[in-house]
């Protein structure tokens, strides 16, 4: 008997702390293990006993990449436990937060975490030697989404003026109009990207993926919607926890998540496209098409391209809501606090993002739960190197090593959100 093991103590270019283990016995992958080692922050545990007007602050900490994306999650879960609903301009103003996350997070990724797997280089700094105009691009675009959550929501990190109702203060008309300006030309840098890499080497890697996304019969979904799939889910977000179930492996620190059949699943810039195809502006369906992506797309290693697409789609969708913007007559929708329970869902950059919270009669928090895209997704990225790895063991070791890390890069795995506290159960007999 042949055995072979793959071992990648440390993944470069994701955000927090894993490593890799394959196993490969007579020619066959038997094993893939993603080991998530960032220590746990207990997020949900000590936001209890907190008042639910602290959450949105204290969970945009979680990840200073995707703050805005754990900001309205919990917004819409505490407003889902209160009854209030936020319409018109602030809800507007909402979506072109989450459109400057979407930019700046796809921005970042694309160019400076999964650009380089493709083009054969260490990481961006190696690659910007060779390509310094495309680096810059990349850059521009980032700091365009910055700009726009620097202006609603006080700072680029960790923004402060979101708050569960609305926000503590909105823009008047004239402060976002330099913003427009600053939109178009990412707009253009955007288009450039998809163009640039729809012509990166793509391996063929076609995958059957069970996929899961917030749709909304209206729009492209960022903020709101229903959770669908593409095998027939179709769920209101209150009722996550009766078809999904998380569940502790000994290898990792976040939890894993499946549907209650027992059937992993993908969510990200992959599922949303293919579930949501219809809801993108016509500049970035025109983009996909000459891209040469169709209506829907399940090869992880074009997630770069599809990432491409949606900053376009952030792009036109913001100088739309510019444009629209009235000022509204107050900055938020006032809520009381009472017993209650709620749920609410968003779809950050890496996938969809769930939030429930339990209030007591004060609107203290009794029980929180966090539930983060890469937690959904760690089956997913094992499944996907299991049955891919397979047809590679011909590569050299080292090639082989590089493919295998750029499978989980593919994901855009934010490992370092990992908000769990795991249960103990001790047990005397």
């Amino acid at each position: 008997m042949s055995r072979k093991t793959i071992k990648v103590d440390y993944l470069a270019r994701v955000e927090g702390e894993g490593a890799l283990n394959v196993t490969i016995r007579n020619g066959q992958v038997s094993k893939a293990e993603l080991r998530i080692f960032e220590p746990p922050r207990f997020f949900e545990a000590f936001l209890r006993g907190r008042d639910y007007a602290e959450a949105p602050d204290v969970t945009a900490r979680i990840c200073g990449i995707c703050p805005v994306a754990y900001q309205m999650s919990a917004v819409h879960a505490m407003e889902n436990a209160l009854g209030i609903e936020v319409e018109g301009q602030l809800r507007a103003l909402r979506r072109l937060l989450y459109c400057g996350e979407w930019i700046e997070s796809h921005a970042l990724h694309i160019y400076m975490l999964h650009a380089p797997d493709f083009l054969g280089y260490a990481g961006a700094v190696d690659m910007a030697r060779d390509h310094p105009d495309i680096v810059k691009r990349g850059l521009s675009l980032k700091k365009a989404g910055n700009a726009i959550m620097s202006l609603l929501g006080g700072r680029e990190i960790h923004p402060i003026n979101v708050r569960v109702g609305g926000f503590y203060r909105t823009p008047t008309r004239k402060e976002l109009e330099p913003l427009a300006e600053t939109l178009k030309q990412a707009r253009e840098d955007a288009l450039a990207t998809v163009r640039w890499t729809a012509g990166l080497y793509m391996p063929e890697a076609e995958r059957d993926y069970h996929l899961v996304a917030l749709h909304h019969p209206d729009e492209y979904a960022m903020n709101t919607g229903r959770i669908i799939s593409n095998r027939g889910l179709d769920i209101a977000v209150e009722d996550y926890n009766r078809h999904f179930v998380e569940s502790h492996v000994l290898r990792s620190t976040a939890l894993h998540s499946h549907l209650r059949e027992h059937d992993c699943y993908l969510v990200g810039p992959l599922a949303r496209y293919s579930l949501n195809y219809d809801q993108l502006s016509y500049l970035a369906r025109e983009a996909a098409k000459e891209a040469g992506l169709g209506v829907t797309c399940t090869n992880p290693f074009q997630s770069i391209v599809v990432r491409s697409v949606e900053v376009v789609y952030a792009c036109d969708e913001a100088l739309r809501i510019i444009d629209e913007y009235q000022e509204p007559e107050r900055p938020f929708e006032t809520a009381e606090p009472k017993a209650s329970e709620g749920g609410g869902c968003t779809e950050a950059p890496r996938g969809l993002l769930f939030h429930r919270y339990r209030l007591d009669e004060n609107g203290g928090i009794l029980e929180a739960q966090i539930v983060p895209p890469t937690a959904q997704n760690q089956p997913s990225i094992e499944a996907d190197l299991k049955d891919l790895v397979g047809g590679w063991l011909d590569l050299p070791a080292d090639t082989l090593r590089e493919r295998c890390e750029q499978t989980i890069r593919n994901y855009d795995p934010c490992i370092s959100c990992a908000t769990h506290f795991l249960k103990l159960d001790v047990r005397h007999e």
